[in-house]
């Protein structure tokens, strides 16, 4: 890993080449170990150390270019700076160019974790272990991924702006099948802290879900109430992240745009139950993050639905500077928060309706309402009288997070989860009623 001094020295070097009158570098030290199996043994490990500075120049008539280095000799960095001035001088003028921030107070943020740092795959072999121990005492197969990383980052440009930071991240994934084929069951943990990892736990979870998913029944599609386990909501609330940006709702292409009232947004309305907070908060220990967005703004922490209410929208510099208002960073680290509820509380409070493992291959039907398509895997089951009874065939389903926030009824405590689009998070499960499944999936 690379210090703040040196990675400081590294992007004063890339400045101090710069001809222009904007250069920003970015600067990135990831060190990655991980193991892969499947057929119930190690089929890979691997480590792997990538280092690289991205580099982008921009012209006195806001023409930008960008390089990326991942040798970090002088001449390289000369050379990169120099390709980056090159494509800037040949590019587009860019019509929403912002000037470059100055100094900025980032944020300490405490996620990193030296056990993490440090952990190599003797490590990791025991959390491998017990997911095949729990497959093979079933007559499934496992296959899966442990990883674990960490980062060195660092950012800074010609106008005195510099930060530096580093985190860690790890995830342990398994997939379980029957031998028939016909089954499947699936279970994730993700921390910024490897230690929190249990391969008993996942393997429990995801030989549980195969074998309970055996002679799924066909159910027929429709609006059902749905128990949705923290993996899926992580995948709602990702989505409803990308779906508040402010320049969208002001524009009239949002679901926060007032309908017949150009320019107007939902900002201040309540559209959603009294217990739906959901807020970024950066600081949140189990999670990783940067002190910084993409924009470079300093992450902070920001309810964007408060107790039911919108409170904020996502503005980026061009669209707030234009609006006169100030910029928030973009939503990271969302928190939805919970209840105290277990998932055995939100199964029992449900007469009818679907318990869903969780969400695959999701894409947007209608952004103006946040309209989305996914798919269901690795277990859905029915549930009767709050007891799980069968498992069912998987759907297809068109449903939108702004409905199934608004359609939410109970939560769980949030948990740390990585949904299979929208990243990691820390989501609950919940009820949820009237969930549209569109039509029945043959995967399994």
């Amino acid at each position: 890993m690379i210090a703040s001094q040196d990675a400081k020295n590294l992007i004063d070097k890339v400045i101090g080449y710069s001809k222009l009158p904007e250069c920003h570098a970015d600067l990135n030290f990831t060190e990655t170990v991980f193991i892969r199996f499947a057929n119930n043994g190690i089929t890979t490990s691997g480590y792997q150390l990538t280092q690289q500075i991205s580099i982008t120049s921009v012209t006195e008539d806001h023409r930008s270019g960008n390089a990326v280095v991942s040798e970090l000799s002088d001449d390289a960095l000369r050379r990169g700076v120099q390709q980056a001035e090159d494509l800037a001088r040949i590019s587009k003028a860019d019509p929403e160019h912002v000037a470059p921030l100055g100094p900025q107070h980032y944020p300490t943020l405490n996620n990193f974790d030296s056990y993490t740092s440090n952990a190599r795959g003797d490590l990791m072999i025991p959390h491998v272990k017990a997911i095949i121990d729990a497959a093979r005492a079933k007559s499934l197969t496992a296959a899966g991924f442990i990883t674990r990383s960490a980062q060195a980052v660092a950012v800074g440009n010609k106008s005195g702006l510099f930060g530096f930071h580093t985190f860690t991240d790890s995830s342990l994934t398994n997939t379980m099948r029957n031998r028939e084929g016909t089954s499947s069951g699936w279970a994730t943990e993700v921390s910024t802290c490897m230690k929190d990892l249990s391969g008993e736990s996942v393997g429990r979870i995801s030989a549980g879900k195969c074998v309970d998913g055996v002679g799924k029944k066909r159910l027929d599609p429709g609006k059902y109430t749905v128990v949705l386990e923290p993996a899926a909501v992580s995948d709602i609330i990702g989505w409803f992240g990308f779906g508040i940006d402010a320049r969208s709702a002001e524009q009239g292409q949002s679901f926060l745009s007032q309908k017949g009232k150009p320019g107007e947004t939902r900002l201040g309305e309540k559209m959603f139950p009294e217990y739906v907070t959901l807020r970024s908060d950066p600081f949140n220990t189990k999670l990783s993050a940067k002190p910084w967005g993409p924009a470079l703004l300093p992450n902070e922490r920001i309810a964007w639905v408060e107790n039911g209410v919108m409170k904020n929208m996502f503005w980026d510099r061009f669209w707030a500077e234009k609006a006169g208002r100030n910029p928030t960073p973009f939503p990271v680290n969302l928190v939805l928060d919970g209840q105290n509820n277990t998932l055995d509380d939100l199964v029992k409070s449900v007469d009818k309706g679907l318990l869903v493992t969780r969400f695959w291959y999701i894409r947007t039907l209608q952004p103006q309402t946040l309209q989305l398509t996914g798919l269901t895997r690795d277990g859905v089951f029915l549930i009767e009288n709050g007891k799980v009874t069968e498992p069912v065939m998987n759907f297809r389903w068109n449903e939108s997070p702004v409905r199934v926030l608004q359609n939410t009824k109970k939560l769980t405590q949030p948990v740390p989860v990585e949904g299979a689009e929208a990243g990691t998070s820390f989501a609950p499960a919940i009820v949820a009623t009237d969930f549209n499944f569109a039509s029945v999936s043959d995967a399994i």
